[in-house]
């Protein structure tokens, strides 16, 4: 493909995350459309951690999101199966919204087949697409979002703590461990210990 169709495809993304109504503030106060925000952390993540990824996975990345607030949580049961529900479904609707965007700007149908298993979350630990998204997610929630959710849960206690860190170790492959633990991402100070805790009795 060319730059030109990689660009449009690009854009397009960055103008469907513009379109969240939910805004947040950066490190430095600086604010933003929050999904819009996110793709701007799963891409920067991706350049560090393989810079090499092609187009595809570059736009699957930026992607992983894309106008997430359409299917909100709130229109599936509250329990765990409607959770499970929600999370099946978004896959779905974030795939497909990416591969319109990415026929509009010119892409062939295998590239578009290739973006929707990523963002689809399709054969996890078996496509090294997927798995390479899932290394980005776990690392941007890591660096940006755990410290966030911590304070969204006071109620959680240190064994469910323990827990969901070690759920999110285990999605990452070996590299993306070794990438974490090697100063390359900014843990948050507060729940190092907890983060250590986790993965030396894992």
């Amino acid at each position: 493909m060319t730059t030109s169709t990689y660009e449009k495809a690009k854009e397009l993304i960055n103008q469907a995350n513009s379109e969240d109504p939910n805004k947040v503030v950066d490190s430095e106060n600086k604010e933003w459309p929050k999904e819009l925000l996110y793709s701007h952390h799963m891409s920067d993540m991706l350049e560090r951690f393989a810079p090499e990824s092609d187009e595809e996975m570059k736009l699957a990345i930026q992607a992983q999101h894309i106008q997430r607030w359409k299917s909100p949580r709130s229109d599936y049961p509250m329990n765990r199966k409607g959770y499970h529900q929600w999370r099946t479904a978004l896959y779905t609707f974030h795939a497909n919204t990416v591969a319109a965007l990415m026929e509009q700007a010119g892409y062939a149908e295998d590239s578009l087949e290739r973006v929707k298993q990523a963002v689809g979350k399709k054969a996890l630990k078996k496509n090294p697409d997927t798995q390479l998204l899932e290394n980005i997610a776990a690392l941007v929630f890591i660096e940006h979002y755990m410290l966030e959710f911590a304070g969204k849960h006071p109620e959680y206690d240190e064994a469910k703590w323990i827990d969901i860190i070690r759920k999110t170790w285990r999605k990452m492959s070996p590299a993306a461990q070794e990438f974490a633990l090697s100063g390359s991402i900014e843990l948050p100070t507060a729940l190092v210990p907890l983060i250590q805790k986790a993965l030396s009795t894992d």
